[in-house]
């Protein structure tokens, strides 16, 4: 087995909370330094599909999650060590604040010794700016925090506030204005989607300025970083046409999973169910999660695709839908202003938007070909007279999900890491029968 070890900048982007600004900043700081003519990698720990889509734009690499339960910590230890091979710099977002979640972004950073760099909303503060930093840093003595990030602040005066209260250990790498620039729009599911800012560039290309005349150019300290090449997966899927859904109504996809399926031999065909007349031909289809309550007017309307997805189902074929996926799956999706469209009607009943969260956490569909690991993250529901043939297993947060099946179509609000279960994955697709286990029997992986 090869071992790969390399050397190169390297910190973990985190912040005391969200909406400390984060998101933002490390994809500014991407930009800059690739501006800068370096080849610069970014990581996103934890399930989210939008931060990334921004972050790929940003580096111009793509982007990948790392987190020790659901990816694994192998595969986090291999994707840093691989990508430190040619990258001048690594930056690996964090999710929430940094010591929250289990496993936290600090616990991600600690598995990979990589050290914390925090992004703190400094309006409204002065010294106590200091005394956040301090406390970040010294609630882990195994969590190295060499400098901090003050965001938003008033004044260059402020910022120089904000340095002197900084105590002996932690630097200040820079002091980021309150700019325009440094906002990206949002939504109810998070940032509005990279494709759907079409000056996405220019904002970046700003956002990198403003940090440059903070004078944030300098590279976080280097760290080495090494693992095994992991084996190739089996070619469970050799000869399988799968057509993915991917639009703005369907776009909540990891890279790792289409890697996967194509690692294990799958032909991988694309295509849009807002706009596209006709399916490719293939053997199997997934419709990942997305955005189809923005577009249920554009999806009902496109006769001819939905024709052709209810004739790929009635013929028993492999369809995979995930949560936005699963909704379009439904007779009716309802908006919140009280539209209805009438869509696929493969699963019986109606999918409503809601006024909040229904439901949030990591989760796991447990079976005797393998656990898949994932999350669950709407804002809809799901009315249906359908019973599941399983429920994922709740790891953190909200209820386990239903699992519904029929006729070839495995159907759930559940997002999986198909990389934590190829054998699943590839019984799926092939539209072979999975076996659910119970809660007291062990899965194999």
């Amino acid at each position: 087995m090869k071992t790969i070890t390399a050397t190169t900048a390297a910190a973990m982007i985190t912040a005391p909370g969200s909406g400390q600004g984060k998101s933002m900043v490390t994809a500014a700081l991407a930009r800059l330094h690739r501006n800068a003519g370096l080849k610069v990698r970014v990581f996103k720990h934890g399930p989210d599909y939008l931060d990334p889509m921004v972050l790929e734009v940003a580096s111009g690499q793509p982007v990948y999650q790392l987190h020790p339960w659901m990816t694994g910590e192998h595969e986090c230890r291999w994707r840093l060590a691989e990508a430190a091979q040619d990258a001048d710099l690594i930056l690996v977002e964090g999710s929430m604040g940094l010591f929250d979640g289990d496993p936290s972004s600090a616990d991600l950073a600690k598995l990979m010794g990589i050290p914390a760099l925090p992004v703190i909303d400094a309006r409204g503060m002065a010294q106590t700016f200091g005394a956040v930093a301090l406390g970040l840093a010294s609630f882990d003595p195994d969590m190295p925090i060499y400098q901090v990030i003050a965001n938003r602040i008033g004044s260059a005066r402020h910022g120089e506030m904000l340095r002197d209260s900084l105590p002996p250990g932690i630097g200040l790498l820079g002091a980021i204005p309150r700019n325009e620039a440094m906002n990206i729009p949002d939504r109810h599911l998070g940032l509005v989607q990279a494709g759907e800012l079409g000056d996405l560039d220019t904002r970046l290309d700003q956002a990198a300025a403003v940090l440059a005349e903070a004078g944030m150019e300098i590279l976080p300290k280097a760290v080495t970083l090494s693992a095994d090449a992991p084996e190739p997966p089996p070619p469970l899927l050799s000869g399988v046409r799968i057509a993915i859904a991917r639009d703005a109504a369907f776009s909540f996809i990891y890279r790792a999973n289409v890697d996967l399926l194509g690692g294990m031999g799958a032909e991988l065909l694309f295509f849009s169910p807002l706009t596209d007349k006709a399916l490719p031909e293939a053997d199997a289809l997934w419709l990942p999660g997305g955005y189809p309550e923005l577009h249920g007017a554009t999806l009902a309307a496109n006769t001819p695709m939905l024709e052709a997805i209810k004739a790929h189902h009635q013929a028993g074929k492999p369809m995979l839908a995930e949560c936005g996926g699963l909704m379009a799956c439904a007779e009716e999706l309802a908006e919140r202003d009280g539209n209805i469209h009438a869509l696929l009607g493969l699963v019986p009943g109606r999918a409503s938007m809601a006024d909040r969260l229904q439901a949030l956490g990591l989760q796991s569909l447990n079976t005797q070909e393998g656990r898949l690991r994932g999350h669950t993250y709407h804002h809809s529901r799901l009315e249906t007279s359908w019973q599941p043939i399983a429920r994922t297993r709740k790891i953190a947060g909200t209820e386990a999900e239903p699992v519904f099946c029929h006729n070839g179509l495995v159907a759930s609000y559940f997002h999986g890491y198909f990389p934590s279960a190829p054998a699943l994955v590839a019984t799926i697709f092939r539209g072979q029968p999975f076996h659910p286990l119970t809660e007291k029997e062990p899965s194999h992986a």
